[in-house]
């Protein structure tokens, strides 16, 4: 029996639509597998992925950083930071070949920043290239791009997340995982067989989505007192409140004369800066700072518009410098 190991960018919306997607192009167009199994994966200080974690037949990446092992056989990623290194990024141009020669892994591995979603790109590849039938997943796609681009109407509608895809991320971004198992595995099987609301519908989802729905009003409550607004940049340190995490948007709800927002917290396993530009400002794109480019500055990443960079729990006062230079360089911008 073959197998296919499917790695993903855990506690994401995006990265578990991606899984899903990716399993359902693999039974339907390639068919060389007959279980899946699947594995999130999280940005963290240090090394990102194990040589023990590898499965013994198909390996894939899916919405998270490339890897240059041998082992790795599919990737799709649609993120500006997508390399760890430069020689990682060398050893994946290699495997494409030329344009007039492709390598032997160009129709195995495929990297495009533009995407607004992994799961956009990975259906671009799937349909255009193997031929697959997207045509019922208009609803997974869409919603998508909307999560993973932050294309919201309005922060009021991003925060308030009447919409079921906007509780199935607050599910998938800050629910507990049960007997280790994290609440986008649970979703992975379901979200290209059933329409969004009745995957929200599903008694593992609605039983965390209570208590999340509380919280995440603890939060904005939070954020409110902590966030302050100066020179353009949104500031705040929840650091002292631990959480899985929060929805990204409360700084501009609050705040909407912002145009960035720089916000401190911490988790079971880091402490985060997350970095980020306000969807809604009126701000010219080209007047706009590259925040993925100066996450990685500090060892983290993202899109040209937010991203975050991942700390030790015991390096509080690293990521507090970081969170401070940051804030002080957006501020020049305005």
């Amino acid at each position: 029996m073959s197998a296919c190991k499917v790695f993903y960018h855990d506690k994401c919306f995006d990265g578990a639509c991606s899984a899903a997607l990716f399993t359902k192009f693999h039974r339907e167009c390639v068919g060389t597998a007959t279980e899946f199994a699947y594995q999130g994966l999280v940005h963290r200080a240090g090394q990102l992925m194990d040589d023990a974690w590898w499965g013994a037949g198909e390996n894939a990446i899916v919405d998270f950083k490339y890897s240059a092992s041998p082992r790795l056989t599919w990737w799709f990623d649609h993120h500006q930071s997508a390399f760890a290194s430069a020689e990682d990024e060398a050893a994946f141009r290699a495997g494409q070949g030329t344009e007039g020669t492709p390598g032997p892994l160009a129709m195995r591995q495929f990297f495009d920043p533009s995407y607004i979603s992994c799961t956009s790109w990975i259906a671009n590849i799937a349909s255009t290239k193997f031929g697959m039938d997207i045509s019922r997943l208009k609803e997974l796609l869409y919603w998508a791009d909307i999560v993973d681009g932050a294309k919201y109407e309005s922060a009021k509608s991003a925060v308030e997340m009447e919409a079921a895809a906007m509780k199935l991320t607050m599910v998938v971004e800050s629910a507990s995982d049960v007997d280790g198992v994290s609440m986008s595995r649970q979703m992975i099987p379901l979200l290209t067989e059933m329409p969004l609301d009745a995957v929200l519908g599903q008694p593992f989802v609605q039983g965390a989505l209570g208590p999340l729905m509380g919280r995440h009003h603890a939060l904005v409550k939070l954020i409110g007192e902590r966030a302050v607004c100066e020179r353009g940049v949104i500031r705040f340190d929840i650091t002292d409140h631990p959480t899985e995490g929060y929805n990204k948007f409360i700084p501009y709800y609050l705040h909407p004369e912002g145009t960035y927002n720089v916000g401190l917290s911490r988790s079971s396993f880091r402490n985060k800066v997350s970095v980020g530009t306000n969807p809604w400002t009126k701000k010219p794109a080209s007047e706009l700072a590259n925040i993925a480019a100066i996450c990685e500055r500090f060892g983290g990443g993202g899109h040209a518009r937010v991203g975050a960079i991942s700390f030790p729990v015991e390096a509080a006062e690293e990521a507090k410098a970081a969170a401070k230079v940051i804030a002080e360089e957006l501020a020049l911008l305005g």
